[in-house]
């Protein structure tokens, strides 16, 4: 993505809150024209290895083609976005600006391994499940093995090593003329808004 170096925020315990925080992700491959094709699903961050890869768990439907491009070109983008909303002029303390969008967003290129076994999908599923609702774990529990495994048997499971990420971090930062009287707004604003004064927050505090 385009990424200005103010913008740019190295600092993986943010990229790892923004997923924690944000779950929902875009997954991109492409097809078999060349097309990119585009699923919106949750990744949960499942731990960080060596170098700082961040390793996800997800699945997707089987009847969604997009495992079978994964499985022909393993390499694919996944995207994560955060809070966001729009940024007046009226910030500034002169007349001579333009209005932006202010957002937090995560892309990473990540190496894909499919997940068949019924066994390894059903301990997927059990991590999505701790993540979302942990008191649904005994119910799935109880259903007959003869629909849990059916149920198995629809999804593809998803282990992605993200290898490279850029997170960005867009809330003007660089205007330190425009803070304080952006901070004032966004803290009398929206629920997005808000959200993105804990972000101002941390990328000053981490330094990146």
């Amino acid at each position: 993505m385009y990424l200005p170096s103010h913008f740019r925020v190295t600092d993986p315990a943010l990229a790892q809150a923004l997923i924690q925080e944000q779950p929902l992700a875009s997954l991109v491959t492409t097809d078999a024209e060349g097309l990119p094709f585009v699923t919106h699903l949750p990744l949960r961050l499942d731990r960080v290895g060596e170098g700082g890869t961040l390793h996800l768990l997800g699945h997707l439907a089987r009847a969604n083609p997009q495992w079978q491009h994964l499985q022909a070109r393993p390499r694919a983008v996944v995207t994560f976005l955060g809070p966001q909303a729009y940024m007046s002029p009226q910030v500034y303390p002169d007349l001579q600006r333009v209005p932006t969008w202010n957002y937090v967003a995560l892309h990473a290129t990540v190496q894909t391994t499919l997940v068949h076994g019924g066994e390894d999908k059903d301990r997927l599923l059990k991590c999505l499940i701790a993540d979302h609702e942990p008191a649904y774990a005994d119910q799935w529990r109880s259903l007959a093995e003869s629909y849990t495994t059916a149920m198995l048997a629809g999804i593809v499971g998803l282990e992605l090593a993200a290898t490279d990420w850029q997170l960005k971090v867009k809330v003007n930062q660089h205007r330190a003329e425009a803070r304080e009287a952006l901070r004032t707004a966004c803290v009398a604003g929206s629920e997005q808004e808000r959200a993105l004064v804990a972000w101002m927050d941390r990328v000053m505090a981490s330094g990146t």
